[in-house]
C-alpha cells in the first residue's frame, strides 16, 4: 500500500496510489494500458482527441468492460491553430510539397483534400459527455463554463494540464478539480494554449511548487517522471499525484510500434528534441531523419492539424517498412532510465519504491 493514498487528490479520484498514466493520442493509447494501470491501482487513461464523436462511448464500454476502477478520457480543447480549420487547393497543393518526396520516397499516393482534417471539440465533449467516464481530462485550454457545469452536474471529475503558473491559475479561477503541472521534459505535445508554447517552457521542478502554493485544486506533477523517485519528488514539491507518460507508452499494453518501444530502449532514447514538425505543434519526441531535415523547412510547416493530417497518410506505409525515421517518436527527457516493459512490473515497481519512502 502507498503510503501517500490519503491524500486529497487520491480521494477525489477514488486511486490508491499517485500514479495516474498520461493520455496518447494517435492510437498509442489502448483500452488494455487504461484498463491495466487503473486495475493496479492507479489512473488509467485514454486520449480520445483524435476520436469521431461516435467512437468515444464505445471506447468508454470498452474499458468498463475491462476494468471497475476509475479512468479518464482526455480530449484537446483546442482542435486546430490560426489557419488550421480549412485550406484552399492551392494551399493544400502548396503544403503537399514539403512532403511529395516522402510520399514518393514510400509509394504512397498523393491524398485527396477532405472536407475536415480534425474532429470538431464541440462534437467530441458532447459525446464525452453522454459516455459519462469518471474523469474528463483536457489539454490545450478551459473547456466552456458549459461543459465544466454539466461535469459537476453528472459527476464527472475534470482534470487541466497548465505549461506555467498562469495557465494553472486559469484553471483553477473556473474551477477545474485538478490540474496537471507538466514540465517541458515530458514527452509529446506541450499543451500551452495561454502563449507561445516556445514561450512557456517551464521545467517541471519550478513549476510544481509554483502552481502548489497558488491554486485551490490539487496539483498532479508531469514531466520528466519515470520512476518512484520521480514520483516522491513531485510529491515533496507539492504535487499530490505525478502523471508518467513515456513510461506507460513503453510497456507492451500501449498501441505504439514495436519499433517505436524497442528505441526507447535504446541509446537513441537519449537524443529527443522540441519541434513542430511532426503535427504543427511543439512536441517532444526522439531526433530522427524527419525532425532533422524539416527544421530546415520550418517555414514550409502548415498549422496543426493539418501538418499532422499529411504525415499520417506516410505513417502506414512507413509502419509496414519498419521505418522510424519518418514518423513521430514520443519520448521525455527521462527516457533513457526506463526499466519495465509490461504495466504490472512497472507499476509494481513504483508501489515498491513509493512504499520504500
Amino acid at each position: 500500500m502507498s503510503p501517500h493514498r490519503t491524500n486529497e487528490a487520491l480521494q477525489k479520484l477514488g486511486i490508491q496510489h499517485p500514479i495516474i498514466q498520461g493520455p496518447f493520442g494517435g492510437g498509442l493509447s489502448t483500452e488494455r494500458l487504461a484498463a491495466a494501470v487503473s486495475n493496479l491501482g492507479g489512473l488509467g487513461s485514454y486520449g480520445a482527441y483524435q476520436l469521431p464523436p461516435e467512437e468515444i462511448g464505445r471506447v468508454a464500454d470498452r474499458i468498463r468492460a475491462l476494468t471497475d476502477k476509475p479512468f479518464a478520457l482526455n480530449l484537446w480543447v483546442s482542435d486546430h491553430d490560426a489557419g488550421g480549420d480549412a485550406l484552399s487547393h492551392e494551399d493544400f497543393d502548396r503544403i503537399y510539397r514539403l512532403f511529395e518526396p516522402y510520399y514518393r520516397e514510400l509509394g504512397v499516393e498523393k491524398p485527396a483534400m477532405p472536407e475536415r482534417f480534425h474532429h470538431r471539440f464541440e462534437d467530441q465533449v458532447e459525446a464525452l459527455l453522454e459516455a459519462r467516464p469518471p474523469i474528463f481530462s483536457f489539454v490545450f485550454g478551459v473547456p466552456p463554463a458549459s461543459v465544466l457545469a454539466e461535469c459537476r452536474r453528472k459527476g464527472i471529475l475534470t482534470s487541466g494540464a497548465a505549461t506555467t503558473l498562469a495557465e494553472a491559475e486559469a484553471l483553477d479561477a473556473a474551477g477545474v478539480d485538478l490540474i496537471v503541472a507538466t514540465g517541458f521534459e515530458a514527452g509529446g505535445h506541450r499543451p500551452s494554449f495561454l502563449a507561445r508554447a516556445e514561450d512557456s517552457l517551464m521545467g517541471t521542478l519550478a513549476l510544481t511548487p509554483l502552481v502548489a502554493d497558488r491554486v485551490k485544486a490539487p496539483v498532479i506533477s508531469a514531466g520528466g517522471i519515470a520512476d518512484g523517485r520521480g514520483i516522491r519528488a513531485a510529491l515533496t514539491l507539492g504535487a499530490q499525484a505525478a502523471q508518467l507518460g513515456t513510461a506507460f507508452l513503453a510497456c507492451e499494453e500501449s498501441g505504439t510500434t514495436d519499433a517505436h518501444r524497442e528505441l526507447l530502449f535504446s541509446d537513441r532514447a537519449k537524443h529527443t528534441t522540441l519541434t513542430r514538425s511532426f503535427t504543427g505543434r511543439l512536441a517532444r519526441g526522439m531526433r530522427n531523419r524527419w525532425t532533422e531535415e524539416v527544421a530546415h523547412q520550418l517555414s514550409a510547416l502548415a498549422p496543426f492539424p493539418i501538418q499532422g493530417w499529411f504525415l499520417s497518410k506516410l505513417k502506414p506505409a512507413a509502419v509496414k517498412a519498419g521505418r522510424t525515421d519518418l514518423v513521430s517518436l514520443w519520448a521525455g527527457q527521462a527516457t533513457p532510465n526506463l526499466r519495465h516493459r509490461t504495466v504490472p512490473a512497472l507499476m509494481e515497481s513504483l508501489i515498491k519504491e513509493l512504499s520504500a519512502s
